[in-house]
């Protein structure tokens, strides 16, 4: 998880920061990304993937890398930005937010398959939450962040069982999609599709039922 760090400290490269976002897959709420300076040789037993790590283990990292991190920042982009961006452009701006919320510059930024716009030497990562330890972390930061948000979400529309799928598109959260539709912070690009696939479903099902019904 240190080889990356380390080519870049053998270069000169002191303050590195990983760079990851998380919900940009999600039918709902904004996506979050996360940026973390670790300090040069730290070294974080058990990181990986935030998506791989349990509920627990990543609130202790949450907690350890708050912690102990030169610096973190968080960057937010909600749904309307998303709508009107794309959530590409907006997972992009929100990783130049993180960055831009550290309170140290850094001097290299490693980032999980993906580049930010800033005039930093910079490289993009395949699968770098899984390779990088401070992409894992700042995955770690920009999860345990939205997941919470989810959490309050959940308590202002408890149908759709936020807390559980965090806005995926779980089959419980398609059918309370289909039920009750969406909410203001339901990403409208997103479920567009997803809506008329439900409801040519809901359709079909109507239509055979009616045929069982008439035989």
């Amino acid at each position: 998880m240190l080889e990356h760090e380390k080519q870049l400290w053998e270069q000169g490269f002191t303050l590195i920061a990983g760079i990851d976002e998380v919900g940009r897959g999600c039918l709902f709420g904004d996506v979050v990304a996360a940026a973390v300076i670790l300090p040069m040789g730290y070294v974080l037993e058990g990181v990986d993937d935030s998506k791989k790590l349990s509920e627990k283990k990543r609130d202790v990292f949450y907690d350890q890398i708050m912690n102990e991190a030169l610096a973190v920042g968080v960057g937010i982009v909600d749904v309307d930005k998303i709508d009107l961006i794309n959530i590409k452009q907006a997972a992009r701006l929100a990783m130049k937010q993180a960055v831009q919320q550290l309170t140290i510059v850094p001097d290299f930024l490693l980032v999980d398959a993906e580049n930010v716009e800033l005039d930093i030497e910079q490289s993009a990562v395949i699968h770098g939450d899984a390779l990088s330890q401070s992409i894992a972390a700042a995955s770690i930061i920009a999860k345990v962040t939205r997941d919470r948000m989810c959490v309050e979400w959940d308590a202002k529309y408890p149908e759709y069982g936020l807390a559980i799928h965090k806005g995926y598109a779980t089959k419980h959260h398609r059918e309370m999609l289909l039920r009750y539709g969406p909410t203001p912070l339901h990403r409208k690009l997103f479920i567009r599709n997803v809506m008329a696939q439900l409801e040519e479903k809901e359709n079909v099902l109507e239509s055979e039922q009616l045929e069982l019904d008439l035989i």
